[in-house]
C-alpha cells in the first residue's frame, strides 16, 4: 500500500494522514469489540500509515483510551493522539456537558493516566457547555498547553460564534464535526469560518455511520446505537437508502467500493479537510485507506454533490436530546 498522504490541520497544527482512525467502535458502540483485536487493528493502521487516532473519555468511559493507551506501548511518536473531553454520564437521559476550568484540568489528568502518556497532542472540548463562557473553558485548555500537557486544542460540533470566540482566546487546531455526503449543511457553515480562521477540518462520521459504506441494505438490518438515529428509523430508512444506491451507482462507474467514493468526496472538499472513520475490521480499515489513491475529478465531485444535494437526507443525525448539543 502507497504512503497516506498528509495535510496539516491549521496553520500551526500538526501533520496527520488524510484517513485516520475513529476509536469509538472499539468499545461496543456498534457490536461487541474484543479489546485484543481492537488492540492489533491500532498497531496495523500504523502499519499501514496511519498516524491520527481519535478518542473521547466518554468512549466507554474511559474503557477506549485504555485500550489505545494499551496499543500506543512503544509507538507513541508515530501518531498524533487525540481525545476529548466535556460529556457526562446521565444515566436514562442524553449525555450531560462540563466545560468549568477546574473540570478541563481534572479530565485531562484522567485522560493522560489511561491513555499511559505524558502529552496529548490534540485536546478537543467533545461539546460546548452552554452555562460556561467558552473563553473560561478555553482559558483552562490553554493553561493545559503552558502545563505540557496538550499541544493542540481542539472544539466539536460547536457553532460557527462559538469558534470565533475560542480562537480569540487561544488558537484553535481543529474543529471536529459530523461531516458527509449525507450531512453536510452544519459541516459547511463551520467550514466557512475555520477556512477563514486558518483552522483544519476533522471529519468525523464521514460515511454516515456505515450507511455511505452500502453495508446497510435493508430496515432488518438497522440495530443497536443505529435503531436510536432518525436517518436509520423507518420512516426516513427508504429515502435514505434511495440516496445510498446513488452513491453505489458512481462507485460501480468508478470501479471502487461506495465507502471509498464516499472518502474521496470529502477529502476532494478541501485541503484543509481529513477524515476519521471508524471500523472494528482490518479489511473495511483497509478498503477505508484505498480512498486515498482514489482520484475524483472536479465534474465528478460536482456530479457526487448534485446527486445528493444538501438537506436531502430524512431525519436528523442524531435523537432529539443529543441534537440540542451539537452546533453550540
Amino acid at each position: 500500500m502507497p504512503a497516506l498522504p498528509h495535510r496539516q490541520l491549521g496553520t500551526a497544527g500538526p501533520s496527520v494522514s488524510t484517513i485516520g482512525l475513529g476509536c469509538m467502535s472499539l468499545s461496543g458502540v456498534y457490536g461487541d469489540a474484543d479489546d485484543a483485536v481492537s488492540e492489533a487493528l491500532i498497531r496495523a493502521a500504523i502499519d499501514r500509515g496511519v498516524d491520527h487516532f481519535d478518542s473521547s473519555d466518554m468512549y466507554g468511559w474511559g474503557h477506549n483510551e485504555a485500550v489505545l493507551g494499551r496499543a500506543l506501548k512503544g509507538l507513541r511518536d508515530k501518531i498524533v493522539l487525540a481525545t476529548k473531553f466535556g460529556q457526562t454520564q446521565n444515566p436514562g437521559g442524553p449525555n450531560g456537558v462540563n466545560g468549568r476550568p477546574e473540570y478541563v484540568q481534572q479530565a485531562c489528568e484522567a485522560s493522560l493516566k489511561r491513555l499511559g502518556v505524558e502529552m496529548i497532542d490534540l485536546y478537543y472540548q467533545h461539546r460546548v457547555d452552554p452555562s460556561v463562557p467558552i473563553e473560561d473553558t478555553v482559558g483552562a485548555m490553554a493553561r493545559l498547553v503552558e502545563q505540557g500537557k496538550i499541544r493542540f486544542l481542539g472544539l466539536s460540533e460547536a457553532a460557527p460564534a462559538t469558534i470565533r470566540r475560542a480562537h480569540a482566546v487561544h488558537p484553535i487546531a481543529a474543529v471536529q464535526t459530523e461531516f458527509s455526503l449525507l450531512y453536510r449543511a452544519e459541516a459547511e457553515e463551520s467550514l466557512s469560518v475555520t477556512r477563514e480562521l486558518g483552522i483544519g477540518f476533522v471529519a468525523y462520521s464521514p460515511l454516515g455511520r456505515g450507511f455511505l459504506a452500502g453495508v446497510i441494505q435493508e430496515f432488518a438490518q438497522v440495530d443497536g446505537r443505529r435503531a436510536a438515529h432518525p436517518r436509520f428509523q423507518e420512516a426516513n430508512f427508504a429515502a435514505n437508502r434511495a440516496l445510498v444506491e446513488k452513491v453505489e451507482a458512481f462507485a460501480r462507474a468508478k470501479g471502487c467500493t461506495p465507502a471509498q467514493l464516499t472518502l474521496a468526496w470529502l477529502l476532494a472538499q478541501g485541503e484543509d479537510v481529513v477524515a476519521i472513520p471508524g471500523t472494528r475490521h482490518l479489511a473495511r480499515l483497509e478498503e477505508n485507506l484505498g480512498a486515498a489513491a482514489l482520484t475524483l475529478s472536479a465534474d465528478e465531485v460536482a456530479a457526487i454533490s448534485a446527486a445528493v444535494p444538501v438537506g436531502a437526507a430524512s431525519g436528523t443525525r442524531y435523537p432529539a436530546g443529543a441534537m440540542k448539543a451539537v452546533q453550540v
